[in-house]
Order: structure tokens, then sequence, then C-alpha cells
């Protein structure tokens, strides 16, 4: 029997849920986020992998025309995700955490940013890219070193329950301003790298400038306005909302930012005691996360070569690259709460959060194999440091010293809550 292309996407996309949901549910039974499993089972589908245990399937299923619609797909899961994240993120949690959220991003990304470049400077024969020159090589190792999975890290904290604790407050805060940052550090590194004129990249932050303010000062109260008018239920809203999120995840993307800046940027606007806005999120939630995020992870998945390791030293470069990404990130996390007055219990509880890479680190490394920075050995480290980092945030984060007396309340599952 042929298939179609249709008919072979179709599959496609129900084999990749379904598996990547089986590893969700064999990661709950460890007491793992599902969304490790997610990940892990995502990645089992690459070439290296699938051709090794059912080369039929990769065959049949994943043709060239497969693989780009999914890649689509998996695009707009990852935008509607950081649509959900900033719109249900509550900002007034956060007004009196600016010292620790300042001090945590300081320590989280200049020690991995340092510690990055003397890793990418001395291992430079063995990740560099043919033809890549070495500085914009190396800067951009340690912006891989340096990053926060926000949107992994969220959904973290929210498998806990503990997205609106303090220390999952500060985490998040710290992970959205070390990602924005993040993506300005990536911009200036492509501008370069690609020929960019100082001009060009002059005109493209007075224009992110603009996007800010407009949405700050416009596009707020507007949807403000738009969601008092309407009832739960209404045919509009949620279109509404996505039309909201994918036009500004593609100005975000025309001005050389990540399409899911933009995205969270739209969720940042949206108002946060809308009755009309939780009813829209949560008939958004299941599909964007259940069923087109999974899509992301397979897409990073059938461009990873695990063959590559194919030596001892390899296995060794790996073991370091762990070191160096989990190390400098959680000291320089916890060093920075502690600067910042954070009790010593949470300080450690944030230096482990912030060691979650997942999605943005994928991100991250696909953009740099794609810009001819780093070359496929280095692709596939990246992609295991961001899996293997995201597996221990969370066993980390509940290895910490009891709290002092004076400490907040903490809530069930080990994190200090905060009145909703």
């Amino acid at each position: 029997m042929h298939l179609e292309p249709l008919g072979r996407f179709l599959i496609a996309v129900g084999f990749i849920v379904a598996v990547c949901h089986l590893g969700g549910l064999l990661c709950l039974k460890v007491r793992q986020p599902p969304v490790i499993g997610e990940i892990a089972a995502g990645l089992l589908l690459g070439p290296s992998v699938l051709d090794s245990v059912a080369p039929a399937v990769r065959q049949t299923l994943f043709t060239a025309d497969v693989l780009d619609a999914v890649a689509m797909a998996a695009q707009l899961g990852l935008v509607m995700f950081m649509f959900l994240l900033g719109s249900e993120l509550r900002v007034d949690h956060v007004r009196g955490n600016g010292r620790a959220v300042g001090f945590v991003v300081a320590g989280s990304i200049c020690l991995p940013f340092a510690a990055g470049v003397g890793f990418a400077l001395l291992t430079r024969p063995a990740f560099v890219a043919p033809g890549a020159a070495t500085a914009a090589y190396a800067v951009f190792l340690g912006l891989a070193m340096s990053i926060t999975a926000l949107p992994v890290l969220a959904r973290i904290l929210a498998d806990a329950r503990a997205e609106t604790s303090f220390v999952g407050t500060v985490a998040v805060m710290s992970a959205a301003v070390g990602d924005a940052l993040a993506w300005a550090a990536l911009t200036v590194i492509l501008a370069v790298t690609g020929g960019g004129s100082p001009v060009e990249m002059v005109v493209r932050a007075a224009l992110a400038l603009g996007l800010g303010l407009c949405t700050v000062f416009v596009v707020r109260p507007g949807v403000r306005l738009f969601l008092g008018r309407v009832a739960p239920g209404g045919r509009l809203v949620v279109p509404a909302l996505v039309v909201g999120a994918t036009v500004f995840a593609a100005t975000t993307d025309v001005l050389g930012l990540h399409p899911v800046i933009g995205a969270f940027l739209f969720g940042l606007a949206m108002p946060r005691d809308s009755a009309v806005l939780g009813w829209a999120n949560a008939q958004l939630r299941g599909f964007a996360v259940g069923v087109l995020l999974p899509l992301f992870f397979a897409s990073v998945a059938m461009k990873t070569a695990f063959e590559a390791f194919d030596t001892v030293g390899n296995w060794l470069l790996l073991a370091v690259a762990l070191a160096v990404a989990t190390g400098a990130k959680f000291v320089g996390a916890t060093g920075g709460a502690l600067l910042a007055g954070v009790d010593r219990g949470q300080a450690v509880q944030l230096g482990a959060l912030m060691n979650c890479r997942g999605v943005t680190e994928l991100v991250i490394a696909t953009v740099g194999l794609q810009q001819e920075l780093i070359n496929e050995f280095g692709y596939t480290v990246l992609v295991l440091v961001a899996l293997v980092t995201t597996a221990l945030t969370g066993p980390l984060a509940r290895l910490r010293p009891e709290e002092p007396h004076h400490a907040p309340e903490l809530g069930s599952r080990g994190f200090a809550r905060v009145d909703r």
C-alpha cells in the first residue's frame, strides 16, 4: 500500500506524540518530570537510533517532505508554549525580587560564559566547524554553556506545582532575562559572522526597542480592552491570541531575534486577572504542549548523529563538557543568589534550577550547526549536555540543606510558596 505525503505526515505526528508521551510516563515512574522523558524519547527517533532499531519506520515515515512539515509544526508549538508561559507569569510576584533576579542572572551567565569560552579554545579542533572564525566559535560556545531553558524550566516547575514559589519565580524571571540577553548576543554573533554592518545592528536594536514600547503602551491596553468585552467561550478569543502570538514571533524573527522571544513578549502583554484569558489558555495548552512541543524534540533528533562518539577521547570530551557546563552554572547562580541575600538552601535550589538547558540549548545548538560555527560532533555534545543537565535539574534541586527558621513557608514539594 502506497502512502501519500499527507498520510505519512499524519502517521508520523501520531507516532512521535505517542512515543514522546510514553517516555514522559516512564519518567513519572522514576520521579522525573515528564518533559525529560519526552525529550529523551524524541531524541531516540533520530536517524542514529531509529535506523538501528527500526530502519523501515524511518524510511517509510520520516521522508524529507514529512520532516520539513514536522519542523514547521514544531516551531508553531514552541511559539504557542512561550506565549502561554508569558501570559501566565505573575509579574506582581517579581517586583520585590529584582535584586535576587539581577544577581542570579549575572552569576549564572558570566561564570559559565567565561568557562565556556575557555573550554572552546582548549577543544577547538574537536568542535569547530571548518572555516569558522575562532572568536565567533568561542563566543558561541560560551553562550551555549551559559543558557538556561526557560520553556523546560517552566515545565519542570509547573509539574512540581512550584511555578509561583519564591524560588520558582526568581528562577523563571532569571531565565527569561538571561534568554533575552542570550538571543541578543546570538544576534550579534550572527550579524558579525554573516557580514551584518554596524548600521544594520543599530537599526535592529532600535526596532526591537520600538516593539517593546508598542507592546507596553498600545498592545497591552488593547488586549485588556478586547478581553474585557468578550466572555469565556467567545469564538474569536483563541484565534485572536494565536494571531497575536504568531505576528509577534514573526516580528522578532525578522528583527534577528528568535520567534519565541516575540511570543513570550506578547504573552507578557496579557492581563493577569482575566477569566477569559484563563479559559483561552486552557484551550491552547493541551494541543500546544501535548501535541506540538513533542514534534520539536523529534525535529532536533533528526539532525543529531550519535555515531560521532566512536572513540574514548570523544566520550571524555563529553564528560568534560558536562562538568564545565554544570559546575560553572551551579557555582555562578548559587553564588549570585547568596550575594543577593538569598537563604543558603534557596540559593542552592536556584543554582540547580538554572542548570536546566533543555529546549533553548537545543535551539542554540541547531543555530550554531546551521551557521557553521560548530561541527556535527559539537552539535551532538550540546544536545547531550542539554538532556543530561535538564535531567539533573529536578534531583539536584531536591538535594538542599534545611531552611533557616525565618525562611518562607515551604510547599508540599519543598519549594517556598507565595500567595497567589
